[in-house]
């Protein structure tokens, strides 16, 4: 589990904790859309098989929202807001961390056979996204 206070997390960031199911067979983490994820899912992909030392996400987005889940394994999450950062240790397949637009997310550190759902609020659109940091800075002073 994330380990770190609500109020410690960059503007806008929420840490989700979905419903867990556990018995002697295993367990089941489940969420609803406006219930506790807090948007109507448009889109979902999950990111694997990812290579030793290489980094994913490194971008924020102008209007989408995401919930990034650990599904196994472990990495880091770096998110920031333009003034605060933190890194977070994703390992916890039922708690993920809402990334909000206009912060930056970066997934680094990644375990072998780790892997991550990101639920979005919207359909992929290249022109939502900001790859440069600087213009990222930009955006987030205005």
């Amino acid at each position: 589990m994330i380990n770190i206070p609500q109020d410690k997390l960059p503007k806008g960031c929420k840490m989700i904790e979905l419903p867990l199911i556990g018995d002697k067979r295993g367990s089941l983490a489940f969420g609803e859309c406006d219930k506790h994820i807090p948007f109507k899912i448009e889109r979902v992909f999950w990111t694997y098989n990812i290579k030793d030392g290489h980094v994913r996400g490194d971008h924020a987005h102008k209007t989408c929202s995401m919930v990034i889940f650990p599904l196994g394994g472990s990495f880091k999450m770096e998110v920031d807001d333009g003034k605060e950062q933190i890194v977070l240790e994703m390992n916890d397949p039922h708690v993920g961390i809402l990334i909000p637009p206009l912060v930056w997310c970066k997934l680094y550190d990644f375990t072998p056979n780790a892997a991550c759902v990101s639920l979005a609020s919207e359909p992929y659109s290249a022109e939502d996204y900001i790859h440069d940091y600087k213009e990222f800075l930009e955006l987030t002073t205005e």
